[in-house]
Protein backbone atom coordinates (compact mmCIF):
# COMPACT_ATOMS: atom_id res chain seq x y z
CA UNK A 1 0.00 0.00 0.00
CA UNK A 2 2.79 2.46 0.83
CA UNK A 3 4.20 2.84 -2.65
CA UNK A 4 0.73 3.19 -4.08
CA UNK A 5 -0.37 5.84 -1.59
CA UNK A 6 2.75 7.94 -1.40
CA UNK A 7 4.27 8.64 1.95
CA UNK A 8 1.39 8.21 4.35
CA UNK A 9 -2.27 7.42 4.64
CA UNK A 10 -5.00 6.93 7.21
CA UNK A 11 -8.15 4.87 7.33
CA UNK A 12 -11.26 4.65 9.38
CA UNK A 13 -14.04 2.10 9.84
CA UNK A 14 -17.28 2.90 11.68
CA UNK A 15 -19.70 0.09 12.56
CA UNK A 16 -22.90 0.27 14.62
CA UNK A 17 -22.16 3.88 15.52
CA UNK A 18 -18.71 3.13 16.90
CA UNK A 19 -15.22 3.62 15.53
CA UNK A 20 -13.77 0.14 14.95
CA UNK A 21 -10.52 1.17 13.29
CA UNK A 22 -8.86 4.58 13.18
CA UNK A 23 -5.24 4.32 12.16
CA UNK A 24 -2.52 6.27 10.43
CA UNK A 25 0.29 4.68 8.43
CA UNK A 26 3.61 5.94 7.13
CA UNK A 27 4.91 9.47 7.35
CA UNK A 28 3.51 12.93 6.69
CA UNK A 29 6.38 13.83 4.44
CA UNK A 30 8.56 11.52 2.39
CA UNK A 31 12.06 11.27 3.83
CA UNK A 32 11.06 12.51 7.30
CA UNK A 33 10.18 10.48 10.41
CA UNK A 34 7.05 12.36 11.43
CA UNK A 35 4.33 9.69 11.49
CA UNK A 36 0.71 10.01 10.38
CA UNK A 37 -1.82 9.61 13.22
CA UNK A 38 -5.60 9.86 13.52
CA UNK A 39 -5.38 13.65 13.93
CA UNK A 40 -3.20 14.28 10.86
CA UNK A 41 -4.98 16.52 8.38
CA UNK A 42 -5.26 15.56 4.72
CA UNK A 43 -6.90 17.61 1.97
CA UNK A 44 -10.20 15.97 1.05
CA UNK A 45 -10.60 17.13 -2.52
CA UNK A 46 -14.11 16.39 -3.78
CA UNK A 47 -15.23 14.83 -0.51
CA UNK A 48 -15.77 18.54 0.24
CA UNK A 49 -18.79 18.50 -2.09
CA UNK A 50 -21.12 16.66 0.29
CA UNK A 51 -20.51 19.37 2.91
CA UNK A 52 -21.52 22.03 0.38
CA UNK A 53 -24.59 20.03 -0.65
CA UNK A 54 -25.53 19.51 3.00
CA UNK A 55 -25.25 23.26 3.64
CA UNK A 56 -27.70 23.96 0.78
CA UNK A 57 -30.12 21.35 2.13
CA UNK A 58 -29.95 22.87 5.65
CA UNK A 59 -30.69 26.33 4.24
CA UNK A 60 -33.65 24.92 2.32
CA UNK A 61 -35.04 23.19 5.40
CA UNK A 62 -34.73 26.49 7.30
CA UNK A 63 -36.79 28.15 4.56
CA UNK A 64 -33.95 30.44 3.48
CA UNK A 65 -33.87 29.17 -0.10
CA UNK A 66 -35.32 26.45 -2.28
CA UNK A 67 -33.16 24.06 -4.24
CA UNK A 68 -35.46 24.68 -7.20
CA UNK A 69 -34.72 28.41 -7.03
CA UNK A 70 -32.94 29.87 -10.01
CA UNK A 71 -29.30 30.88 -9.66
CA UNK A 72 -30.26 34.35 -10.97
CA UNK A 73 -32.43 34.93 -7.90
CA UNK A 74 -29.25 35.09 -5.79
CA UNK A 75 -26.60 36.04 -8.36
CA UNK A 76 -28.40 38.40 -10.77
CA UNK A 77 -25.17 39.09 -12.71
CA UNK A 78 -24.48 35.42 -13.45
CA UNK A 79 -24.32 34.57 -17.15
CA UNK A 80 -23.92 31.44 -19.20
CA UNK A 81 -23.30 31.60 -22.95
CA UNK A 82 -26.90 30.66 -23.69
CA UNK A 83 -29.41 33.16 -22.28
CA UNK A 84 -32.07 30.49 -21.85
CA UNK A 85 -29.70 28.37 -19.74
CA UNK A 86 -28.79 31.45 -17.67
CA UNK A 87 -32.47 31.99 -16.96
CA UNK A 88 -33.30 28.33 -16.19
CA UNK A 89 -30.23 27.23 -14.22
CA UNK A 90 -31.22 26.30 -10.66
CA UNK A 91 -29.47 25.36 -7.43
CA UNK A 92 -29.81 21.62 -8.06
CA UNK A 93 -28.22 21.93 -11.52
CA UNK A 94 -25.03 23.52 -10.23
CA UNK A 95 -24.28 20.80 -7.67
CA UNK A 96 -25.40 17.73 -9.62
CA UNK A 97 -23.23 18.07 -12.72
CA UNK A 98 -25.99 18.64 -15.26
CA UNK A 99 -25.11 22.08 -16.59
CA UNK A 100 -24.31 20.68 -20.03
CA UNK A 101 -20.54 20.76 -19.66
CA UNK A 102 -18.32 17.81 -20.32
CA UNK A 103 -16.53 16.40 -17.24
CA UNK A 104 -13.88 18.92 -16.09
CA UNK A 105 -14.58 21.16 -19.13
CA UNK A 106 -12.90 24.46 -18.28
CA UNK A 107 -12.66 23.47 -14.62
CA UNK A 108 -8.94 23.67 -14.27
CA UNK A 109 -8.17 26.69 -16.43
CA UNK A 110 -8.26 28.80 -13.28
CA UNK A 111 -7.37 26.17 -10.69
CA UNK A 112 -4.56 27.58 -8.50
CA UNK A 113 -4.67 30.85 -10.49
CA UNK A 114 -4.75 34.22 -8.73
CA UNK A 115 -8.25 34.99 -10.01
CA UNK A 116 -10.93 35.58 -7.39
CA UNK A 117 -13.89 33.20 -7.23
CA UNK A 118 -16.09 35.92 -8.78
CA UNK A 119 -13.71 36.14 -11.75
CA UNK A 120 -13.62 32.36 -12.07
CA UNK A 121 -17.43 32.21 -12.14
CA UNK A 122 -17.60 34.99 -14.72
CA UNK A 123 -15.05 33.33 -17.02
CA UNK A 124 -16.67 29.94 -16.54
CA UNK A 125 -19.93 31.42 -17.83
CA UNK A 126 -18.22 32.28 -21.13
CA UNK A 127 -17.59 28.63 -22.00
CA UNK A 128 -19.63 26.94 -24.69
CA UNK A 129 -21.00 23.79 -23.05
CA UNK A 130 -20.30 20.63 -25.04
CA UNK A 131 -23.80 19.22 -24.47
CA UNK A 132 -27.31 20.59 -24.22
CA UNK A 133 -28.45 21.72 -20.79
CA UNK A 134 -29.51 18.88 -18.45
CA UNK A 135 -29.03 16.20 -21.10
CA UNK A 136 -25.80 14.65 -19.83
CA UNK A 137 -23.85 14.17 -16.63
CA UNK A 138 -20.60 16.15 -16.78
CA UNK A 139 -18.60 16.58 -13.58
CA UNK A 140 -18.38 20.35 -13.03
CA UNK A 141 -16.31 21.70 -10.15
CA UNK A 142 -17.08 25.32 -10.99
CA UNK A 143 -20.77 24.68 -10.26
CA UNK A 144 -19.78 24.29 -6.62
CA UNK A 145 -17.99 27.65 -6.64
CA UNK A 146 -21.33 29.16 -7.69
CA UNK A 147 -23.06 27.24 -4.86
CA UNK A 148 -20.58 28.70 -2.37
CA UNK A 149 -21.49 32.23 -3.45
CA UNK A 150 -25.19 31.43 -3.06
CA UNK A 151 -24.64 30.03 0.45
CA UNK A 152 -22.94 33.35 1.27
CA UNK A 153 -25.81 35.42 -0.18
CA UNK A 154 -28.49 33.38 1.60
CA UNK A 155 -26.83 32.94 5.01
CA UNK A 156 -24.79 36.12 5.35
CA UNK A 157 -21.74 33.99 6.19
CA UNK A 158 -18.93 33.02 3.86
CA UNK A 159 -19.03 29.39 2.72
CA UNK A 160 -16.19 28.48 5.12
CA UNK A 161 -17.80 30.24 8.10
CA UNK A 162 -21.12 28.61 7.32
CA UNK A 163 -19.61 25.11 7.35
CA UNK A 164 -17.69 25.85 10.52
CA UNK A 165 -20.72 27.12 12.45
CA UNK A 166 -23.29 24.64 11.15
CA UNK A 167 -21.34 21.43 10.59
CA UNK A 168 -17.78 21.41 11.97
CA UNK A 169 -18.42 22.91 15.43
CA UNK A 170 -21.66 20.98 16.16
CA UNK A 171 -19.95 17.73 15.07
CA UNK A 172 -16.85 18.58 17.16
CA UNK A 173 -14.69 18.46 14.04
CA UNK A 174 -12.30 20.75 15.83
CA UNK A 175 -9.24 20.32 13.64
CA UNK A 176 -11.06 20.54 10.32
CA UNK A 177 -10.34 23.55 8.11
CA UNK A 178 -12.43 24.64 5.15
CA UNK A 179 -9.80 26.56 3.19
CA UNK A 180 -6.46 25.55 1.77
CA UNK A 181 -4.82 28.72 3.17
CA UNK A 182 -5.70 27.50 6.66
CA UNK A 183 -4.45 24.02 5.87
CA UNK A 184 -0.93 25.24 5.03
CA UNK A 185 -0.52 26.82 8.47
CA UNK A 186 -2.18 24.09 10.55
CA UNK A 187 -0.26 21.71 12.82
CA UNK A 188 0.06 17.98 12.07
CA UNK A 189 -0.64 17.99 8.34
CA UNK A 190 0.24 15.58 5.57
CA UNK A 191 2.21 17.10 2.72
CA UNK A 192 1.01 16.62 -0.88
CA UNK A 193 2.79 13.87 -2.83
CA UNK A 194 2.63 12.60 -6.38
CA UNK A 195 4.73 10.78 -8.94
CA UNK A 196 7.18 13.09 -10.70
CA UNK A 197 9.02 11.31 -13.53
CA UNK A 198 8.02 7.96 -12.03
CA UNK A 199 9.33 8.82 -8.58
CA UNK A 200 7.16 9.56 -5.53
CA UNK A 201 7.86 13.17 -4.58
CA UNK A 202 6.65 15.92 -2.28
CA UNK A 203 5.03 18.72 -4.29
CA UNK A 204 4.36 22.33 -3.26
CA UNK A 205 1.05 23.33 -1.67
CA UNK A 206 -1.33 25.13 -3.97
CA UNK A 207 -4.03 27.60 -3.05
CA UNK A 208 -7.33 26.35 -4.48
CA UNK A 209 -9.65 28.62 -2.54
CA UNK A 210 -11.13 30.37 -5.58
CA UNK A 211 -12.97 27.06 -6.16
CA UNK A 212 -13.10 26.17 -2.44
CA UNK A 213 -16.62 24.68 -2.18
CA UNK A 214 -15.71 21.91 -4.62
CA UNK A 215 -12.57 20.68 -2.89
CA UNK A 216 -10.65 22.66 -0.29
CA UNK A 217 -11.57 21.08 3.08
CA UNK A 218 -8.74 19.57 5.14
CA UNK A 219 -9.65 17.04 7.81
CA UNK A 220 -8.45 14.06 9.85
CA UNK A 221 -9.92 10.58 10.18
CA UNK A 222 -10.77 11.38 13.81
CA UNK A 223 -12.86 14.40 12.78
CA UNK A 224 -14.32 12.55 9.81
CA UNK A 225 -15.43 9.70 12.09
CA UNK A 226 -17.92 12.19 13.60
CA UNK A 227 -19.22 13.09 10.12
CA UNK A 228 -19.53 9.40 9.19
CA UNK A 229 -21.28 8.50 12.48
CA UNK A 230 -23.83 11.29 11.84
CA UNK A 231 -24.31 10.14 8.24
CA UNK A 232 -24.98 6.58 9.41
CA UNK A 233 -27.21 7.51 12.37
CA UNK A 234 -29.84 9.82 10.84
CA UNK A 235 -27.74 12.90 11.57
CA UNK A 236 -27.12 12.16 15.25
CA UNK A 237 -23.81 12.52 17.05
CA UNK A 238 -23.30 11.95 20.79
CA UNK A 239 -27.06 11.77 21.34
CA UNK A 240 -27.86 15.07 19.60
CA UNK A 241 -29.35 15.55 16.15
CA UNK A 242 -26.71 17.71 14.51
CA UNK A 243 -27.90 17.37 10.91
CA UNK A 244 -31.67 16.94 10.52
CA UNK A 245 -32.52 13.58 8.95
CA UNK A 246 -34.55 15.40 6.29
CA UNK A 247 -31.33 17.14 5.22
CA UNK A 248 -29.49 13.84 4.86
CA UNK A 249 -32.38 12.43 2.85
CA UNK A 250 -32.31 15.47 0.58
CA UNK A 251 -28.59 15.11 -0.10
CA UNK A 252 -29.18 11.47 -1.07
CA UNK A 253 -32.07 12.08 -3.43
CA UNK A 254 -31.01 10.97 -6.93
CA UNK A 255 -30.86 13.97 -9.24
CA UNK A 256 -28.50 13.02 -12.07
CA UNK A 257 -27.87 9.80 -13.90
CA UNK A 258 -24.18 8.96 -14.17
CA UNK A 259 -24.97 5.80 -16.06
CA UNK A 260 -24.55 2.06 -15.69
CA UNK A 261 -22.19 0.63 -13.13
CA UNK A 262 -19.13 -0.89 -14.72
CA UNK A 263 -17.65 -2.97 -11.98
CA UNK A 264 -15.99 -6.38 -12.08
CA UNK A 265 -17.70 -7.66 -8.89
CA UNK A 266 -20.65 -5.42 -8.21
CA UNK A 267 -24.03 -6.87 -9.04
CA UNK A 268 -25.52 -3.38 -9.09
CA UNK A 269 -27.03 -1.59 -12.00
CA UNK A 270 -27.15 2.20 -11.85
CA UNK A 271 -24.94 5.08 -10.81
CA UNK A 272 -26.76 8.21 -9.69
CA UNK A 273 -25.75 11.52 -8.15
CA UNK A 274 -27.29 13.60 -5.34
CA UNK A 275 -26.05 16.75 -3.61
CA UNK A 276 -22.36 15.94 -3.51
CA UNK A 277 -22.80 12.17 -3.10
CA UNK A 278 -22.63 9.34 -5.63
CA UNK A 279 -25.23 6.62 -5.21
CA UNK A 280 -25.34 3.04 -6.37
CA UNK A 281 -26.75 -0.30 -5.31
CA UNK A 282 -24.65 -3.32 -4.38
CA UNK A 283 -26.66 -6.54 -4.48
CA UNK A 284 -29.66 -4.58 -3.22
CA UNK A 285 -27.79 -2.52 -0.62
CA UNK A 286 -27.63 1.23 -1.12
CA UNK A 287 -24.08 2.56 -1.33
CA UNK A 288 -23.49 6.28 -0.78
CA UNK A 289 -19.94 7.32 -1.54
CA UNK A 290 -17.58 9.82 -3.13
CA UNK A 291 -13.93 10.08 -3.98
CA UNK A 292 -11.61 13.04 -4.03
CA UNK A 293 -8.31 13.92 -5.60
CA UNK A 294 -6.59 17.25 -5.20
CA UNK A 295 -3.01 18.28 -5.95
CA UNK A 296 -1.19 15.45 -4.17
CA UNK A 297 -3.99 13.91 -2.09
CA UNK A 298 -6.47 11.09 -2.76
CA UNK A 299 -9.51 10.34 -0.57
CA UNK A 300 -12.44 7.98 -0.60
Amino acid sequence: GMTRFGSGWAWLIVKDGKVVIEKGFGVKELGKDDKVDENTLFMLGSNTKAFTGTALAILELEGKCKLDDKVLKYLPDFKMKDEWVTKELNLVDIVTHRMGLQTFQGDFMYWTSDLTSDEVIEKFGMLTPKFDFRTKYGYTNAGYAIAGKIIEKVSGLTWSEYLKENIFIPLKMNRTVALSVDYFIAENIAKPHTYVNGKMSVIPFQNIDNLAPCGSIGSSIKDLSHWVIAQLDSGRFEGETVIPFKVLQRTRKPESIQGRVRHPFNKGHFNLYGLGWGMMDYEGTEIISHTGGVNGFVTS
